[in-house]
Formats: structure tokens, C-alpha cells, sequence
């Protein structure tokens, strides 16, 4: 099952046109203590907050290339056992979890003109 956005509904739900008022809200790269989605709304793309998400966004996708490199590399390996494939899976599916949550946010943020 899929959600509206066509992400699969296997993890946490995202939102990604959330208005308040005029306002849209960003989802941003982390959440509340109970596993819940954050959201900001901003009057400035240049806030604190939109500044430190942006930081942790590219932090994150970062991440994503190595351990995509790693991954590659285990499963290049004719003799990597299964604990090296379970644990490249492991932080590759936690890895696409957060470039998936960072492409909704984003595609949040573009103006209705710009689709």
C-alpha cells in the first residue's frame, strides 16, 4: 500500500504538502522522541532551524554515498559473509529511509508553479 506522495506505507508517514495558513510546513530530518514526524513552519528559508535541517540533510545524504560505497563493496566481496550483507543491508535501508524523508520534504517545498 502506498501513500498519497506514492512512497510505500511501510514506515513512518510523511506529509508533504502541509499548509498553516499560508504558511507550508517542512518536514524535517528528524523526529519528536516518540518516532513522529517533525515539522517547521517558517516565514524565512534562512532560519536557525531551516539552516540546521539543511546541514543535517546534507550530513545525511553524505552518509548515503558511503555507505552505498561500502555496501557495493560487501557485496562484491565473493567472501563476505552473512553478517556483512545483513549489516551493509541494514544501514543501506536506513540510509534510503532518510534520502526518501529528504526528497518529500524538498518536493514540499516546491512552489505549485514550479511542478
Amino acid at each position: 500500500m502506498s501513500t498519497p506522495n506514492g512512497i510505500p506505507n511501510s514506515g513512518p508517514s510523511y506529509i508533504p504538502h502541509t499548509a498553516l495558513g499560508e504558511r507550508q510546513l517542512r518536514l524535517l530530518p528528524w523526529n519528536t522522541p516518540d518516532g513522529k514526524p517533525c515539522y517547521l513552519s517558517a516565514d524565512s528559508h534562512d532560519s536557525r532551524l531551516s539552516l540546521l535541517a539543511d546541514d543535517i540533510e546534507a550530513a545525511q545524504l553524505d552518509s548515503g554515498e558511503q555507505v552505498l560505497a561500502g555496501a557495493k563493496a560487501v557485496l562484491g566481496d565473493p567472501k563476505g559473509g552473512e553478517r556483512a550483507v545483513r549489516f551493509a543491508l541494514t544501514r543501506a535501508s536506513e540510509s534510503l529511509e532518510d534520502v526518501i524523508r529528504i526528497a518529500v520534504s524538498r518536493a514540499g517545498r516546491i512552489p505549485a508553479s514550479g511542478l
